[in-house]
């Protein structure tokens, strides 16, 4: 230890901090660990340095999900006529005034949250930046910090690829597309993930031209089958070019310019007063100052845990997006949960088991799977059985006259244990809650069939897809 760090432990030593049971950096996924814990009699801390409530409430999840209604009811009015409704005249969507009220809701949400963490005699809330200035002694606002036991999860942000040009011009990343008043002519959206196909669908479904520009393909972790039917599904709502190398992107005039070569190495142009870009996110750990701790984080910043959650400095533990095992709002929420559990309310050294960890893509088609998919299982050569059946040949799915659409179950070839389950149509993010259940009970292909499944109702295809499984059993 050199003379100068030396000195500094000590003055941090002798400074006064305040000491609490618990601190919580991070008020999204990490209030799991707040009320809950104060409300065993336990001081606790909450550091959060912007909107409380995290990005799922605030940029994230739940303004996306109330914009994306919208979209749908938008799509739906378009779509009447095959239902042989017919429609006289355009409608108009009211843009400033529906960004305004989500906005509105969502800001009235967040605010109410203060109040109750004020009135709570055991939590302390700091709305300033958090970090570390030793091993055990975090600042915020000014104020020096300790605990018995620290929780890590600050999240996540948009991470911004380089591309010349980029910086400096007013694009938008989810944080910005959300709360945008002004309805763009011709939105251009970089990106492949669910970010970004979920805040494309919302500006076409509105009426927006929207030009999708990809460095690969669509939806990269998506079975490959639900893959390129929602990619087809989705090029006939967007202009989509693929295999995009991005060249340049200039601002001019309030015209963006993304230059890039296409597939085969052509130089091309996109044009558009608008440019979302959605590539990704990367951890707030950059702000932590973790080199002044012994908490390792890897090559793209995310915190190192073990399957307790346990950093690798001791009692201090991450969860969430800044750890990156799972990148959803529920499995934090289903990590909170567990720590709380283990730490707090029933004491144990359980580890944290994610036996089935769903998602959901809230754009057109909505798609939604839980374990593993056909590829995992061919990469780790487990042999394994398909079933599968589309929308189109059930009695409800008959009524919705769908164009895409699909129920694709994975099972273990010997035990016949269900492994994967994918749905891409209408109401997907509601159908693979019945999977779900599965997966975590070890159910079989034999107990999804001996269920009694309602009729004429959507999860009627889950049953087909089934028996679909059972004649390759058969056969």
């Amino acid at each position: 230890m050199s003379l100068k760090f030396g000195v500094q432990r000590t003055i941090l030593s002798l400074m006064t901090s305040k000491h609490y049971d618990v601190i919580v950096i991070g008020s999204g996924g990490g209030t799991k660990l707040v009320t809950p814990v104060a409300n065993l009699g336990k001081k606790v801390a909450i550091i959060e340095k912007g909107p409380l409530g995290g990005t799922c409430l605030n940029r994230g999840c739940i303004p996306s999900k109330m914009l994306i209604h919208t979209a749908q009811l938008a799509s739906l009015i378009r779509d009447a006529v095959r239902f042989e409704i017919q429609m006289e005249g355009s409608f108009e969507i009211d843009f400033k005034h529906l960004v305004q009220c989500v906005s509105e809701t969502i800001d009235k949400e967040s605010e109410s949250i203060a109040p109750y963490y004020h009135d709570h005699p055991n939590i302390d809330y700091y709305p300033y930046e958090g970090h570390f200035v030793d091993k055990e002694v975090l600042e915020a606002g000014g104020e020096r910090l300790t605990a018995d036991k620290i929780f890590l999860a600050v999240g996540a942000r948009a991470a911004i690829p380089k591309i010349p040009g980029l910086e400096g011009t007013p694009y938008m990343t989810y944080q910005e597309a959300l709360r945008n008043l002004k309805k763009p002519k011709k939105l251009i959206v970089i990106g492949g993930g669910f970010i970004a196909t979920e805040l494309g669908y919302f500006f076409s479904a509105i009426g927006v031209e929207t030009e999708f520009l990809v460095r690969s393909i669509l939806l990269r972790p998506e079975d490959d089958d639900v893959r390129e039917a929602f990619q087809e599904a989705f090029a006939k709502q967007v202009k989509l070019r693929l295999k995009c190398d991005f060249q340049e992107v200039e601002y001019k005039d309030e015209t963006f310019t993304v230059t890039y070569k296409d597939g085969e190495g052509k130089i091309q142009k996109a044009e558009g007063d608008a440019l979302i870009v959605a590539t990704g996110i990367k951890p707030w750990t950059d702000t932590l100052h973790l080199e002044r701790t012994d908490i390792e984080v890897d090559e793209k910043g995310f915190i190192k845990v073990d399957d307790h959650l346990r950093t690798t400095q001791k009692n201090v533990w991450a969860l969430g997006d800044c750890v990156g095992n799972y990148l959803f709002r529920h499995s934090v929420n289903f990590e909170g949960t567990y720590l709380f559990r283990t730490l707090f309310e029933s004491p144990s050294d359980l580890p944290i088991v994610y036996k089935g960890v769903p998602h959901a893509v809230f754009s057109c088609p909505e798609i939604a799977g839980v374990g593993k998919t056909e590829r995992e299982l061919k990469e780790t050569k487990v042999p394994y059985i398909v079933g599968k059946n589309s929308y189109a040949a059930s009695a409800r799915g008959m009524a919705l006259l769908p164009e895409t659409g699909f129920v694709k179950l994975l099972f273990e070839k010997h035990s016949l244990k269900l492994l994967g389950a994918h749905i891409i149509g209408e109401e997907a993010s509601n159908m693979v809650h019945m999977l779900i259940l599965a997966i975590q009970m070890d159910a079989t292909l034999h107990d999804l069939l001996e269920m009694i499944y309602i009729h004429p109702a959507l999860p009627e295809i889950v049953r087909n897809a089934a028996r679909d499984a059972l004649k390759q059993i058969q056969s």
